[in-house]
């Protein structure tokens, strides 16, 4: 009978998951968790609205009209609209390549995408001042023949796009690294192209993962500064002339020109185009979530 019942015994002992913690310790951490969100992200964000209108809204529509506000947002636009696409090609070919085929050098490959993760952005654009610069390798012919890389737009974008390309490709690999390559293999067994078999078959099943990739890209290449800096010159732009100045640029100029309600006012422009990706970032996850269940 002893047995029995200490098996019976053994049956309402209640066995506690090695994850559970008392109610005290998890509200502690929840409470920690949100108190570090609200003094490292929530009050920020209010801060920089609540001083964008410190001087009225009057003020601040005034400073965003400003022609040289609406030409570092004009610039950033077009910076983004250059570098986004680009890196989506490149990444979408990165990814295919490693994932898809074996050839020599694909470890190399692999190592270098991660290589403006390891570099500071401030030397990725004193680079391109070194080879396009008007000292530097290629600077002569350039100004022979009249072309501006350096302290112009091509510059910029050539430093955002250098900063923002691994971002799509580094979202893409493991994602089609996890789906392998069985459905491919069927398509070309079953006759597919190469360009059918991506269109009909890669493409569907990354499309939400190259968005994800594409959002995160394009929030980094709006809030570049650094790499900007450097090969931008800081040019202010007028009513019929683009200026070098993006929208981080421009927030540095007026903040240092004494003008910090005029500062906070272009920032909170930046901000807001935050929040719409980190919204937009949520809702992808969000059908990521569901199409997995």
């Amino acid at each position: 009978m002893e047995p029995v019942a200490a098996s019976n015994t053994a049956r309402h002992v209640r066995r506690r998951s090695p994850t559970a913690e008392s109610p005290f310790v998890r509200w502690l951490l929840i409470a920690g968790a949100l108190l570090f969100l609200c003094l490292f992200l929530v009050v920020p964000l209010l801060a920089v609205f609540v001083q964008a209108f410190a001087k009225g809204p009057g003020f601040y529509f005034k400073t965003l009209t400003d022609p040289a506000t609406v030409s570092a947002i004009k610039l950033t636009f077009i910076t983004v609209g250059i570098a986004v696409p680009m890196n989506c090609v490149f990444g979408l070919a990165a990814a295919w390549a490693i994932t898809k085929f074996d050839f020599p050098g694909k470890n190399v490959l692999t190592t270098l995408i991660d290589l403006p993760f390891s570099v500071s952005p401030v030397i990725s654009g004193l680079v391109y001042v070194l080879v396009f610069g008007a000292q530097g390798w290629f600077g002569p012919w350039l100004i022979e023949h009249d072309i501006r890389i350096i302290f112009a737009v091509p510059g910029i974008v050539l430093a955002t796009t250098f900063v923002t390309f691994p971002f799509v490709a580094r979202e893409l690999i493991p994602l089609m690294q996890a789906q392998g390559r069985a459905d491919e293999e069927a398509a070309r067994v079953l006759g597919s192209g190469g360009w059918q078999t991506f269109w009909r078959v890669t493409l569907p099943n990354i499309k939400w993962g190259l968005l994800y990739g594409v959002i995160l890209c394009n929030a980094r290449a709006m809030g570049e500064f650094g790499a900007v800096s450097v090969v931008s010159g800081h040019i202010s732009g007028g009513t019929n002339a683009l200026g070098t100045n993006t929208i981080p640029l421009h927030v540095q100029f007026l903040y240092d020109s004494y003008n910090q309600a005029g500062a906070f006012a272009v920032a909170s422009v930046l901000t807001f185009l935050a929040l719409v990706t980190i919204a937009l970032k949520a809702w992808i996850e969000r059908k990521e979530t569901r199409l997995k269940l």
